[in-house]
């Protein structure tokens, strides 16, 4: 059964491995730059402005900002091995420099990897993230809209930042969810026959 449903997925092998790494690298590549610099010019603003806000608004928890950044930097890594699927395909489409297919899918295989670990950041920061709010509403009075906390001294408020720093999370589980998909197919690709492996996979027919 598992070998029916890899015949059916296999591309056609006149088609080339290289054009599919140099498509697909540019537009991982892109998107992360892209829709990545929302989440990023978000944390920056966190970091440089969070004194100001922790003189009113409700202060973050460090830990989420710790582990926001380690997901920005795991976006910034994935973003730089897209990048290098882009300078593989040149190598690809060049017998003299072409890498063995096991050096091929070993390189997606980190990229999936490095994706897999930044969505399990990302919702690591978005479940303490929603958490807090959570905790921060119930301690809250309960009064429907306003949710000025003036029960534990000094007042504090849930500011339209706080909604916007969820976005900004959201954005960035988007993109690496979308990476993730692209580094799967990209190592499908390598593990079926393509015009410069035509024999991959024969091992298992």
């Amino acid at each position: 059964m598992l070998r029916a449903l890899r015949n059916a997925l296999r591309p056609s092998e006149n088609r080339s491995l290289a054009q599919a790494f140099s498509r697909l690298g540019w537009i991982g590549f892109w998107m992360q730059i892209v829709i990545g610099a929302v989440p990023l010019a978000l944390t920056i603003y966190a970091f440089l402005f969070g004194a100001a806000r922790a003189a009113g608004t409700r202060s973050g928890f460090p830990l989420i900002q710790y582990l926001t950044v380690v997901s920005l930097l795991v976006l910034a890594f994935t973003a730089v091995w897209f990048y290098r699927y882009t300078r593989l395909a040149v190598r690809l489409a060049d017998p003299a420099r072409r890498p063995t297919e096991f050096s091929v899918q070993r390189t997606v295989l980190t990229g999936v990897m490095a994706s897999t670990i930044g969505i399990a950041f990302s919702m690591l920061v978005l479940f303490f993230e929603v958490a807090q709010l959570w905790i921060y509403f119930l301690r809250a009075p309960q009064a429907g809209v306003p949710v000025i906390q003036t029960t534990a001294g000094q007042a504090s408020w849930v500011s339209a930042a706080d909604i916007l720093n969820l976005l900004a999370l959201l954005l960035s589980m988007f993109i690496e969810v979308a990476v993730l998909a692209i580094g799967l197919w990209l190592l499908l690709r390598a593990m079926t026959a393509s015009m410069e492996y035509p024999h991959v996979g024969d091992e298992d027919s």
